[in-house]
């Protein structure tokens, strides 16, 4: 993929992760979302961070989670993480819910 064509793909992404955030904390999770250019921080009631960036170089998008760190590159339209094969969506979901203590379901609108 080039550049151009991942910086679009990445962006877009960021942009729906962070409005599905928001739609979330407007039905009931308790967390702070906060983005600086690529990098978007989740700061959850007990003080701890999911961080989710993109990063160039390596054309992926990156999570880092108590659970650990997760590298999703695009697969066929989708962000696939490199080691589990997880989905992104799915992946920042359980991560969500488990940092944030209640189920949460994120997904692109």
């Amino acid at each position: 993929m080039s550049d151009p064509a991942f910086q679009r793909a990445a962006d877009a992404t960021l942009d729906a992760i962070e409005a599905a955030l928001e739609r979330a904390a407007d039905d009931g999770l308790d967390v702070d979302v906060e983005r600086q250019g690529n990098v978007i921080t989740l700061t959850f009631d007990d003080d701890s961070k999911i961080v989710v960036n993109s990063h160039s170089a390596a054309q992926e998008i990156w999570i880092a989670a108590r659970a650990g760190g997760f590298h999703y590159r695009q697969r066929d339209g989708r962000w696939v993480d490199g080691r589990g094969g997880d989905e992104l969506w799915a992946a920042l979901s359980r991560l969500v819910s488990q940092q944030g203590g209640s189920a949460v379901v994120l997904a692109a609108r």
